[in-house]
């Protein structure tokens, strides 16, 4: 459709503009000049009555009545009058420009002049418009001698003038103006068209061109401002951006070859890992067992069994770390089923209030009444928690609060979960270590392996849930995990949150 485009909807509307603009004036300077022409026609034709009333009357004030009728004839053959004449205030004609009228009654529209009181108006007649006026010959003390005493009229002057070269004039004036109204509009249309079509729409479509070269991928694309105008800003701007979105994309495609290669190196370590931890893990079994069996001949006395509980110690954590390897490298697949949030939770701080680290430790649980069940791997879930409130305990080593909160709630992604909430009160995370805590093997503890948190991430993820942690220095870490809840038949929440300590 024409009417789809930019372009061509403003030339339509700058023609109709231009031609509402320029009809408007054109109209109104008609209007006045047949005004002018009509006010110029009605003064003269009050010149001539004049000049004609004052020759009769010097004529018939000497009694020369036959001058009169000369006055008449003469005047009565300009081209412009259609008719001068002098009749008797009851219409019969005395005198006339054409004798053969004499005596016969004058037109009704003039007579009705007289009659109103009115000195002129404006009729039709089969010659076309004319201008009647009329004026009543008054007599004075000069002409009681043949008219008898007093003041009356003895006469009314009469006189048609013909609007037909007025008429013609106007609509000359009015092609006139139509014309150049027409050539107006003609010009300004085809000047703003031509600017619009060569300034605008065609920038425009090379401009969407070159997008459309872009869309497809062509990165290299640039267009070259011709002019220092609006459209060379928008050229500059979209070079701009294309240019940004060429760097933005050899970004992108650097740091892709870069996880590119961190992943294929993190494969490559995590089948290392497995194998290294299946060579070593049979091994220090064996070794633990040789050593165990050798303390057996040692007394109890004898200083080389604090020696052997040493090596033992150092054995049980390389046996972790190798577990921890195996676990991260191949993750066992997580068991379904119903668990009990709160409960697990009660659980897993009553085994880890057996550890020596959480002596100092003052515990508070807020749980949520009637938490709906989570589908889920109690053993992995209940290693995820383990793991998150020893770290707290750990991070305060000078004693303080754990708080274990759990609740129902929508998460950011509007995902009903279940969301639990384990806060420590230590001395926070710092905000670079805080970027990396999960990141595998990065750890600030000195005996850490760093896979403790990945592993967590990595189990509520298998979850279809979400692990994310909140720190500030100096006022402790919260850790935040986020089941989805699934449905359960036999659920239904209508209690209020329980604070314990």
């Amino acid at each position: 459709m024409i009417f789809n485009s930019l372009v061509i909807r403003v030339i339509i509307l700058n023609i109709l503009l231009v031609a509402v603009v320029i009809g408007t004036f054109t109209m109104f300077h008609i209007r006045r000049e047949e005004q002018h022409l009509i006010q110029s026609t009605r003064e003269s034709a009050k010149l001539l009555l004049t000049t004609v009333e004052k020759s009769i009357f010097n004529s018939m004030r000497v009694g020369n009545s036959y001058d009169v009728q000369a006055i008449l004839e003469m005047v009565g053959r300009s081209h412009r009058l259609t008719n001068v004449r002098i009749f008797h205030p009851d219409g019969t004609i005395l005198k006339s420009a054409r004798p053969d009228e004499i005596g016969r009654q004058i037109d009704s529209f003039d007579l009705n002049l007289y009659q109103n009181n009115r000195s002129e108006g404006v009729f039709k007649t089969d010659n076309g418009e004319v201008l009647g006026m009329v004026k009543p010959i008054v007599s004075d003390e000069r002409c009681f001698i043949c008219h008898g005493y007093g003041r009356k009229v003895v006469g009314v002057l009469n006189l048609n003038f013909s609007l037909n070269e007025m008429t013609g004039q106007i609509w000359e004036s009015y092609q006139f103006f139509m014309l150049h109204m027409v050539v107006s509009i003609v010009i300004l249309s085809a000047g703003t068209s031509f600017l619009l079509l060569r300034f605008v729409k065609r920038p425009i479509e090379t401009m969407a061109e070159t997008m459309a070269k872009v869309e497809e991928g062509d990165l290299s694309v640039r267009l070259e401002p011709k002019y220092a105008d609006e459209m060379g800003s928008l050229v500059r701007s979209f070079n701009s951006m294309v240019d940004n979105l060429q760097k933005a994309q050899a970004e992108l495609e650097e740091y892709h070859y870069q996880q590119m290669q961190r992943a294929d190196r993190l494969a490559s370590v995590g089948e290392m890992a497995t194998g290294l931890a299946h060579e070593i893990k049979n091994p220090l079994a064996g070794i633990s067992g040789a050593i165990s069996v050798l303390a057996e001949d040692f007394p109890e006395s004898d200083p080389r069994r604090e020696v052997v509980d040493q090596i033992l110690a150092q054995i049980a954590r390389l046996n972790k770390t190798v577990t921890d390897l195996l676990y991260f490298g191949r993750p066992g697949k997580p068991e379904f089923s119903w668990v009990d949030i709160n409960g697990l939770i009660k659980e897993t701080l009553f085994f880890v209030g057996q550890h020596p680290e959480a002596r100092n430790i003052h515990r508070v649980k807020e749980f949520a009444r009637d938490l709906p069940p989570a589908w889920a791997d109690v053993k992995q879930i209940q290693q995820v928690f383990f793991n998150i409130i020893i770290n707290a305990i750990q991070a305060m080593e000078e004693g303080g609060t754990l708080t274990v909160q759990t609740s129902r709630a929508i998460n950011a992604t509007g995902t009903d979960v279940l969301r639990v909430e384990i806060s420590d009160t230590g001395p926070g995370i710092a905000p670079a270590a805080l970027e990396r805590i999960f990141v595998p093997f990065f750890t600030t503890k000195n005996q850490g392996t760093g896979l403790g948190l990945p592993i967590c991430k990595q189990l509520v993820e298998q979850h279809g849930g979400m692990l994310k942690v909140v720190s500030k220095i100096g006022e402790g870490s919260t850790f935040i995990i986020e089941i989805p809840v699934q449905q359960h038949p036999s659920f239904e929440s209508k209690e209020e949150p329980r604070v314990e300590t």
